[in-house]
């Protein structure tokens, strides 16, 4: 959506395939980091962004048994305006971002229409196959398709690429509740909670917790087999003071399963096709920075491509350009998140742990920077992107 928004606004003919007929997914990208909040400010859609039902994660912190919680980030510390998450559903995100494409008289977004497979004429991936609403099969031919249809990309698979997969120790069970009203004013941004085997991180919203329930991966079968009881007796154990609402969680349908990937593209593009976000590198929930990756792939990619399609020929070279663009900032990020695994989430999911590593916290506590390093990464990674001079926009007034 980022990238038709912003090729749209270079001139450039754009349409966007969604196979859904709604943008209603929970928990899923609901984390605007600074990096991505800049960009919106760039396009000039800043005001009517920040106006969204959203809440500001400001901090991370741990709770130590015995003496008080540590934080180990805090976003305060970084220069406003670009000092907090925003913490949105991923469907408000969405629609903002197709109503301010849809303002450009090149963008086109055809809803309840799935990308199945390429279109390839000479050597050359040519357009997309695509199923309408009513079931029948038509085709979009194009001088660019770009898969970004997630971790299990069907055009990726057409293409003939596959990602190296980098093992994850764990899955994740998002779901939600309830913040009472007495519960005023704002709570840590993030605390998370462990136990053998299992981990729970609770994420303040305005009216509710979002909660993540992380257990060893392949463990979904026996957590559902012990039904909605089970899970509420886990997530109580986990947060005792958030047991008085456990209730809330009427059924195992309000559990949001992600099998988390963590994997990479060695090539993110044939002739003609460019992968980019979770079809080129499938990132770890841990950090949110998912989304904000992906949308950091689309500023670039709409940088090096719009003079290509204006000219009405992108050649691999091109392509070769984006990736070589964020292939760093993937790796580095990859690299930091398999490195948390094997410190934290390894031994918490064997049951050898069932804390954060107490060097961790002391440093957290007895060294300032860490908090100020650890928020700065979060928010604008190794290699921010930064709008195309072409798509900014002075601010809008309402």
């Amino acid at each position: 959506m980022m990238l038709g928004l912003l090729l749209a606004r270079a001139g450039v003919r754009v349409t966007v395939l969604e196979k859904h007929a709604d943008f209603l997914r929970d928990f899923r990208g609901d984390t605007v980091h600074p990096s991505t909040i800049r960009l919106i400010d760039e396009l000039g859609l800043g005001q009517e962004f920040r106006r969204l039902p959203q809440s500001r994660l400001k901090n991370v912190v741990f709770p130590v048994p015995g003496g008080p919680p540590v934080t180990m980030g805090d976003f305060n510390a970084l220069p406003p305006p670009y000092n907090y998450v925003a913490m949105m559903p991923q469907w408000d995100f969405l629609s903002f971002l197709a109503g301010a494409a849809a303002q450009e008289p090149g963008f086109t977004l055809l809803m309840s229409h799935t990308a199945t497979s390429l279109v390839r004429n000479g050597g050359r991936v040519r357009g997309v196959r695509f199923r309408t609403p009513d079931g029948m099969q038509d085709e979009l031919l194009a001088d660019l398709v770009v898969a970004t249809d997630g971790r299990h990309s069907a055009l990726r698979t057409a293409a003939g690429l596959a990602p190296k997969e980098f093992p994850v120790p764990f899955d994740t069970w998002w779901f939600r509740l309830p913040r009472y009203p007495s519960e005023t004013g704002e709570v840590a941004g993030l605390v998370p909670a462990f136990g053998p085997g299992e981990a729970l991180l609770a994420l303040f919203r305005n009216d509710y917790y979002q909660m993540g329930y992380l257990a060893a991966k392949g463990t979904d079968a026996r957590i559902r087999a012990e039904g909605v009881e089970g899970f509420r007796r886990r997530v109580a154990a986990l947060r005792p003071d958030l047991a008085d609402r456990v209730d809330a969680i009427e059924s195992l349908e309000d559990l949001h399963w992600l099998d988390v990937r963590l994997n990479r593209l060695h090539t993110w593009h044939i002739n003609g096709l460019l992968c980019i976000g979770d079809a080129a590198h499938a990132m770890s929930p841990a950090g949110g920075v998912g989304i904000n990756l992906a949308i950091q792939d689309a500023a670039a990619a709409a940088e090096y491509l719009a003079p290509a399609l204006l000219r009405g020929r992108v050649t691999t070279a091109d392509l070769e350009k984006v990736e070589r663009r964020r292939r760093l900032p993937t790796v580095i990020v990859q690299s930091v998140q398999r490195i948390m695994q094997r410190a934290v989430f390894v031994p918490i999911m064997t049951g050898k742990r069932t804390k954060f590593p107490a060097a961790a916290l002391f440093l957290a506590r007895h060294v300032p920077a860490i908090r100020t390093i650890i928020p700065r990464f979060i928010a604008f990674g190794p290699r921010p992107e930064h709008a195309p001079a072409f798509a900014r926009r002075a601010p809008q007034h309402s």
